[in-house]
């Protein structure tokens, strides 16, 4: 075990982390309510939802360089407020295609500066490499408590009032984002380990090109947007699959829940793991895990059993990938660009994200089932799993000559 340096900022990332992806993972019990409100197809909302994760990738990269540059402070209570106002005026609009800008745009950029690449960013700064992946893990671990607590708590808010006052809800559960950022405290400059001030000496744009011409980089990309492509159909269709099964919707709801608390033991399991052994090969195992998982989910009748499962089953891989991917990039590049350079990762997540959540709404309106998807999912895992294996995760030469 280790002992974090500022252990205040970690836990104040973990509160940021908490509220906005707990608020994000819970779009999915919507889907039906607003669909139904605005006389749509799935696609409708499917796609705003696809929206919403291509700019939140869009936007991280940009956010990153600036956290970087600026701290996480101000990026963190910006995004705090621009997602508490995409929440209210989701809940006011009239027009469906007002969500595009709502849940779109606004939620997208909210997302980008108050999640894991920033906040991950933030506590490489103060953790010493060796733990820095079970360290990331224990962050997305306890972050991911959110999932679990918000998905039953929209759906009661649902059960309780309209899906208009839940979002309000959820908008003001955004200030906590904002109490939290700002008791934010990152390192001062010259507090560093040498060899971090060496690292340190990197210009923003050497930093680019060393990455650019990396080719476990770009396999580290291809990874983590089928991690995106996964997470997000997931979170944005479950919901509606189990429904189309004749289940309650506490099902699904009790699903996505389950999917959130494995989540907590699986993030620190693959990241104590990435410290342990090679972190290529945990990731490789991990795609093994969720192909697995996923083909058994599709050839097993779903019921209210095998539903609760999948959930547990896929949640303790459903975001190990986290830890792993950041510590890679970490391992790989140093701390000094990782928000940047993690964010253009993350990036690839996204667009991986923008495809599950919007073409699994696509063939579901064409075909009338989700199958295709679902086999789509299980493949992808599997080449995933076999990408991995080749990556050189050696520091690059200029970490060794700065440790030496």
């Amino acid at each position: 075990m280790f002992t974090f340096r500022f252990p205040l900022l970690v836990w104040l990332g973990i509160g940021i982390l908490i509220t906005s992806l707990g608020i994000r993972q819970s779009f999915g019990i919507f889907m039906t309510p607003i669909s139904d409100y605005f006389h749509t197809g799935r696609e409708f909302f499917s796609f705003a939802i696809a929206l919403q994760n291509l700019l939140f990738g869009a936007f991280q990269p940009f956010v990153g360089m600036a956290a970087d540059r600026w701290g996480p402070k101000r990026i963190i209570i910006l995004g705090a407020m621009a997602y508490a106002l995409g929440l209210y005026l989701t809940s006011i609009a009239m027009e469906p295609s007002m969500m595009y800008l709502s849940l779109g745009v606004l939620i997208g950029f909210g997302l980008s500066a108050t999640s894991y690449v920033i906040v991950l960013g933030a506590v490489a700064k103060v953790v010493p490499a060796q733990h820095a992946a079970k360290a990331f893990g224990l962050t997305t671990a306890a972050g991911s408590f959110g999932m679990f607590a918000m998905i039953p708590g929209a759906q009661t808010l649902l059960s309780i009032y309209d899906w208009q006052s839940a979002m309000q809800i959820f908008a003001v559960l955004c200030s906590f984002i904002v109490v939290f950022a700002f008791f934010i405290k990152t390192a001062k400059q010259g507090t560093h380990h040498t060899h971090h001030l060496k690292e340190d000496l990197q210009t923003l744009e050497e930093a680019l090109k060393e990455a650019f011409a990396h080719k476990g980089y770009w396999l580290i990309h291809l990874g983590f947007f089928v991690c995106g492509f996964h997470v997000m159909f997931i979170a944005t269709h479950l919901p509606s699959y189990v429904l189309d099964q004749n289940l309650p919707a506490s099902t699904a709801a009790m699903a996505l829940a389950y999917i959130g608390i494995f989540n907590i033991f699986g993030s620190y399991f693959w990241g104590a793991m990435a410290d342990r052994y090679s972190k290529r090969y945990v990731m490789s195992a991990l795609y093994l895990v969720r192909t697995v998982v996923i083909a058994a989910f599709v050839l097993l009748p779903t019921t209210e059993l095998t539903a609760a499962v999948f959930g547990a089953a896929i949640g303790f891989c459903w975001l190990g990938t986290v830890p792993i991917t950041s510590g890679l990039v970490r391992q790989i590049f140093g701390s000094r660009y990782l928000s940047t350079l993690y964010g253009l990762v993350f990036f690839s997540h996204q667009v991986g994200s923008f495809l599950g959540a919007w073409i699994g709404g696509v063939a579901y309106d064409f075909y009338g089932s989700y199958n295709p998807i679902w086999w789509t999912a299980v493949a992808l895992a599997f080449i995933s799993a076999l990408i991995h294996l080749p990556i050189n995760d050696k520091p690059v030469p200029r970490l060794d000559a700065a440790t030496a």
